[in-house]
């Protein structure tokens, strides 16, 4: 076994570790998954989607759509209401208490950032975003 292949599996396995690790400390931090948190900030850009648009803005499936849609509605955060000329058809808003939420959550979703990012430079940050787009369309492109 080559060197090279041996750090091909090295970086394949911090990858993982990463990914491993960083949403369940991602979530402890800001108190909400980064799916649930990228919902909110598509419904805080909007003042109502539909909630067909709205799976397809965050490339979910339906159902953890309708989970995430029902917690956040239990919990008074948004509000779901049905077209009125087609009953098929849900819309999606948040409620001011949702829009409160929003501040607190990205607050909380910068510090987490900056703690998992200090002592890298930024330049070296760029590189590194870089190469993960790179490594990124890489796995896409797998079939």
């Amino acid at each position: 076994m080559t060197n090279l292949y041996k750090e091909d599996e090295r970086i394949i396995y911090h990858l993982h570790e990463i990914n491993k690790g960083i949403m369940p400390k991602f979530e402890r931090c800001t108190g909400v998954s980064q799916s649930r948190l990228e919902l909110l900030h598509v419904l805080f850009e909007v003042e109502e989607i539909s909630q067909t648009a709205l799976q397809k803005r965050i490339n979910i499936d339906h159902a953890a759509v309708t989970r995430h849609l029902k917690q956040l509605e239990e919990r008074g955060t948004v509000v779901r209401r049905k077209n009125p000329d087609d009953n098929r058809v849900t819309f999606v808003r948040l409620t001011e208490e949702g829009r409160s939420r929003m501040e607190g959550y990205c607050s909380e979703k910068k510090r987490f950032i900056q703690q998992v990012l200090q002592n890298v430079p930024e330049a070296d940050r760029t590189y590194l975003a870089d190469l993960l787009a790179r490594i990124q369309q890489n796995v896409e492109n797998i079939e």
